[in-house]
C-alpha cells in the first residue's frame, strides 16, 4: 500500500483520490520558523499527524530539538511524487502507482522515471586546458562583413589567455534538455550516450539510446527550436546533429555525411539518424551550446582552441554550413552560454568570475567581474530583460535587470537572498528557472546533512524585481542521491515539469502543479 505525506505551510484543504474514494484532509495554520510560531501550535516534539485513512499519512508540522523544521521538508527514507499547490507530496517508494494517485486523475498521466547507469557520469573528468598563446587576425571586411554573413556561415569569436585554467567540473551544464513543444526528454546517460524518452508515445516502453563513434565524451544538449526533432549534443571532436525520421517524413542529410541510424525503442516507429556532425579544429572538445530562439544558429564553445562560434543554416536546408570568421579578440577561458528567449541578448561567463552581457544587433558586449568567485549557473527570465546567477560559494544570487530596451546593455546587477540556504551554511550548486517565472529549483552544499542531496524549490515573483519564498524540498530515489543535472519543462497548463538525473541512476520528472 502507498504511503504518503503532505508538509503544510498553510492553511488549506487537501483532497486526493485513493482506492476508489476521495480523502479530505484539512490542516491547520504552521509556520516553520520558532520566531513566529503561532501561539496556538502545540508544543510537542513529535510530529502533528492530521487524519490517517489506510495507507495514506498527512504530516503538517515537525519539531525536532525544540525547533521547526523547514517548509515541506522530507522525511528521511521517503522520496518526493510532486507538488501540488505549494505542498510537496512525498511516498516510501519509486512507483509509477504513487504517481498515479497523487497527480495522475489531475494531469491524465504518469511520468515515469527512467533508469540509467550514473557510475561513468560521477567521475571527476576536468579537461586539460591549453594555454598556449595564440593571435587570430581579424577578418578584412570588418564587423559589418561578419553581420552580413552570420545567415550563411560560421563566424567565431575568439579569445586569448596567457595564464592556465583549472576547469571546473562543478560548472552547472545542460545535461538535460526537453524538447519545445512535447513530452520529449533527452539527458546524458554515460560519457558516450544520450537517452531519450517520448512520454506522448504509450506504446514506447524503453528510452532510445543516442550513440555514434562520432559521440565520445559527450558534454551538453539541446534542441532546435521550431526545428522538429532535431538535437544537438556537443561532445568531443565537434557537435552531432540527431534528427528523427518516422512514416512520412524522413531525415534530411547534407551531401557527403555518413548517416548513422538507431534502432527504435520497442514499440516506436520512429528512427532516429545522425545527420551531420559539426567537426571542431583539430578535434577539441565542445563545453557549451544555446540555440538561437528562433532554431537558426546555436552559439558554441571549442575550448581548447578558445573559440566560440555561431553557427548558422539557411531555412532551406536543415543542416548547417559555412566556413569560420573571427570577429573579435579577448575572451579568456569561457565556461558557459545562454541564450535570452527573445534572442536579443546572449551571456557569457569565464572561469575567472568575469561575464559578459552581449547583444545581438551590433554584437557588442559589457563586462562584468563577479570577485573572483565564477558563475556556476545562469538562466533568463521569460521576457528576456532579467537574468539570474548563480556564484561558486556564495548562498546568494545576483539577478541582472536590464534597464533600457535592446540593444542598449544598460543593466543594474541586484542581489536575491536565499535565507534559508544562508542559515545551514549552504551554498548554491545549480539552478533551472522555469519560463513561466513562477517556480526555481536550487541544489545546493552545505553543513547540515539533513538536507544533502536536496533540490530546493522557490515560488519566485517578478514586481518587476525578483523575490522568492521557499516551497519545500525535493529529495530524489536511492541511497545518499544527488542531483547530477536538472530542467524545467512549461508545456502543460496545470504547472512546469522538474526533470533530475539522480546519482541514483534514475531520471525522474516531478510535475510542480500550482494552476
Amino acid at each position: 500500500m502507498a504511503k504518503y505525506w503532505v508538509s503544510a505551510g498553510k492553511e488549506f484543504t487537501f483532497l486526493i483520490f485513493h482506492a476508489g474514494f476521495w480523502v479530505d484532509v484539512f490542516c491547520r495554520q504552521w509556520n516553520p520558523f520558532p520566531s513566529r510560531r503561532p501561539s496556538s501550535f502545540p508544543h510537542s516534539n513529535h510530529p502533528v499527524l492530521i487524519r490517517r485513512s489506510r495507507s495514506l499519512r498527512f504530516l503538517v508540522g515537525k519539531r525536532k530539538g525544540g525547533r521547526e523544521e523547514m517548509p515541506s521538508f522530507p522525511p528521511p527514507g521517503s522520496l518526493t511524487v510532486c507538488e501540488i499547490r505549494r505542498e510537496m507530496v512525498v511516498a516510501d517508494s519509486l512507483s509509477d502507482s504513487h504517481a498515479k494517485d497523487a497527480y495522475g486523475k489531475l494531469l491524465g498521466t504518469v511520468f515515469s522515471p527512467i533508469p540509467f547507469e550514473p557510475n561513468a557520469l560521477l567521475a571527476n573528468t576536468d579537461i586539460p586546458y591549453d594555454d598556449g598563446n595564440r593571435d587570430v587576425v581579424p577578418s578584412s571586411d570588418g564587423l559589418g562583413g561578419v553581420k552580413g554573413s552570420l545567415l550563411k556561415c560560421l563566424s567565431a569569436i575568439t579569445r586569448i589567455t596567457r595564464e592556465p585554467v583549472k576547469l571546473q567540473s562543478k560548472i552547472s551544464v545542460h545535461a538535460i534538455s526537453w524538447h519545445q513543444h512535447k513530452h520529449i526528454l533527452a539527458f546524458i546517460s554515460g560519457p558516450n550516450q544520450v537517452s531519450m524518452h517520448d512520454f506522448d508515445d504509450l506504446d514506447c516502453r524503453d528510452p532510445c539510446i543516442l550513440s555514434s563513434e562520432s559521440q565520445r565524451g559527450v558534454q551538453v544538449l539541446d534542441w532546435r527550436p521550431h526545428g522538429g526533432r532535431t538535437l544537438a549534443v556537443a561532445c568531443k571532436g565537434g557537435v552531432c546533429i540527431w534528427s528523427a525520421s518516422y512514416p512520412g517524413n524522413s531525415a534530411s542529410l547534407r551531401s557527403g555525411s555518413a548517416s548513422f541510424l538507431v534502432t527504435p525503442a520497442r514499440g516506436s516507429g520512429i528512427r532516429w539518424a545522425m545527420v551531420d556532425f559539426l567537426r571542431s579544429p583539430n578535434g577539441e572538445t565542445v563545453t557549451s551550446l544555446s540555440w538561437s530562439p528562433n532554431g537558426r544558429y546555436p552559439l558554441i564553445v571549442v575550448l581548447l582552441s578558445n573559440l566560440i562560434y555561431i553557427c548558422c543554416s539557411s531555412k532551406s536546408d536543415p543542416v548547417f554550413v559555412g566556413t569560420g570568421t573571427p570577429i573579435r579578440r579577448g575572451f579568456g577561458a569561457i565556461s558557459m552560454l545562454k541564450w535570452s528567449p527573445t534572442g536579443d541578448y546572449f551571456f557569457s561567463a569565464k572561469f575567472d568570475g568575469t561575464f559578459y552581457l552581449w547583444e545581438t544587433s551590433t554584437w557588442t558586449s559589457e563586462t562584468w567581474s563577479s570577485s573572483g568567485e565564477p558563475v556556476q549557473g545562469a538562466v533568463w527570465g521569460p521576457d528576456g530583460r532579467s537574468l539570474l546567477l548563480a556564484f561558486s560559494k556564495s548562498p546568494t544570487l545576483g539577478s541582472v535587470h536590464f534597464a533600457s530596451r535592446p540593444p542598449l546593455l544598460d543593466a543594474h546587477l541586484l542581489p536575491v537572498d536565499l535565507p534559508e540556504l544562508a542559515s545551514m551554511g549552504a551554498s548554491v550548486e545549480m539552478i533551472a528557472w522555469d519560463a513561466s517565472g513562477e517556480r526555481l529549483a536550487v541544489s545546493f552544499t552545505g553543513n547540515d546533512d539533513n538536507y544533502d542531496g536536496l533540490i530546493a524549490v522557490y515560488d519566485t515573483r517578478r514586481t518587476p524585481l525578483i523575490s522568492s519564498s521557499l516551497i519545500g524540498f525535493i529529495r530524489g530515489p536511492g541511497e545518499g542521491p544527488k542531483a547530477l543535472a536538472f530542467s524545467f519543462h512549461n508545456n502543460l497548463k496545470q504547472g512546469p515539469l522538474l526533470s533530475v538525473s539522480w546519482s541514483s541512476g534514475w531520471c525522474c520528472t516531478y510535475p510542480l502543479i500550482f494552476r
